[in-house]
């Protein structure tokens, strides 16, 4: 690593200041699973179309690194469906989750009892 790898890309906001009262209740906020009321939401994506989000690389500014552990099964599975198919793991990955999360609720409970 050379010291060019370490220079700020972006300069640093400035954090808004917060009263002591506002910093309770957003923290009181974030225990329950209600949205912040100090920080501001991020830009809006604008998705030209709902299909496609998150399964294509040409939306690149949705994507985030994970780290996560699979089983050695789930691991070669994968590995088949790469090779089957010649689609990024990843790429296979998002598509999976994108077809439990839109699968009924009933359909997701049966998946999540079965015992693999």
């Amino acid at each position: 690593m050379s010291l060019t790898d370490l220079k700020r890309k972006s300069p640093k906001r400035k954090p808004k200041s917060v009263s002591i009262d506002d910093f309770i209740e957003d923290a009181n906020n974030y225990a329950q699973g209600k949205k912040s009321v100090i920080r501001q939401p991020a830009e809006p994506v604008n998705h030209s179309s709902k299909d496609t989000v998150g399964l294509n690389k040409n939306t690149s500014k949705l994507y985030r690194h994970a780290t996560f552990s699979l089983t050695e099964h789930a691991i070669l599975q994968l590995e088949q469906l790469h090779r089957a198919h010649k689609l990024p793991k990843s790429k296979l990955i998002r598509i999976l989750i994108d077809d439990f999360h839109r699968s009924s609720l009933s359909s997701q409970s049966k998946l999540l009892n079965k015992k693999i």
